[in-house]
């Protein structure tokens, strides 16, 4: 938006020669948290997986920048790598956005801005434990052992609160920057959701699926038993894991298809 820094991306295996699938990442860290450098790796290997482009943004954190900055930030990046897409060796038809905890709300959002806005269509939106609800943690927090490894409840406010720039789960709440918000789901792209089942976001990531399916939205929910908050990163060698990341490239797989 006018006024706003330059954004920062990563690149990751572009090929001029060809017209590759890409997908838009955005990274995780509660809002507040996280660079892009830190997924290069784990995208890298997906890339190579998926003979696709990745691009990763460093948009900016808050509470230093509110929501409007970082998600200005991320559709920056969206447009340059549809804008940009024949020079990158991307088709322009084949872009799907991703993004892991605060990332998946960040992907979320930018699925939904993309729709509003009408000029760059979206193959896939994979959510991978989104964070989708200021309320969760607020006025809704669920029972233990859900939401106590890794990323809980009093986590959560803090980094809506540093995203939103006002207290979390009010009526105050800008709908904007809080996709559970978002009245109509309509015309967003084929959609993956997985989450762990004692995870703090396994109740608005169910919810949210379930709308995104009563509004015609084709949608792949996977609730992993026994699951916590990034587990796929942290027990990445354990079956469970392996077989999660698998269901998220298949549906990327799909999608590109």
């Amino acid at each position: 938006m006018p006024g706003s820094p330059n954004v920062s991306v990563y690149v990751i295996n572009s090929d001029t020669t060809k017209r590759r699938p890409a997908i838009l990442h955005t990274h995780g860290g509660g809002f507040i948290s996280g660079k892009a450098i830190s997924a290069i790796a784990n995208l890298q290997r997906l890339a190579l997986e998926l003979d696709c482009t990745i691009v990763t943004v460093d948009y900016r954190l808050a509470p230093e920048t509110d929501f409007r900055g970082s998600t200005a930030d991320n559709y920056a990046a969206l447009q340059w790598l549809h804008d940009e897409a024949k020079s990158l060796g991307v088709d322009a038809g084949r872009i799907a956005v991703m993004g892991e905890s605060a990332g998946g709300g960040h992907a979320a959002l930018l699925a939904l801005k993309a729709r509003d806005i009408g000029k760059i269509p979206l193959v896939a939106q994979i959510l991978v434990y989104p964070m989708l609800d200021d309320c969760t943690g607020t006025t809704r927090t669920p029972p233990a052992p859900i939401g106590t490894i890794v990323w809980n409840a009093a986590k959560n406010r803090f980094g809506w609160q540093s995203f939103l720039g006002m207290s979390p789960g009010t009526d105050k709440t800008p709908h904007e920057a809080v996709p559970a918000r978002y009245r109509d789901l309509s015309g967003l792209p084929p959609t993956f959701i997985g989450v762990g089942a004692i995870d703090l976001f396994v109740d608005e990531d169910i919810a949210y699926a379930r709308r995104l399916i009563q509004s015609g939205v084709p949608t792949q929910l996977e609730v992993v038993p026994g699951a916590f908050h990034g587990f796929d990163g942290i027990g990445a060698s354990t079956r469970v894991a392996k077989d999660f990341t698998a269901s998220k490239v298949e549906a990327l797989r799909r999608a590109f298809a």
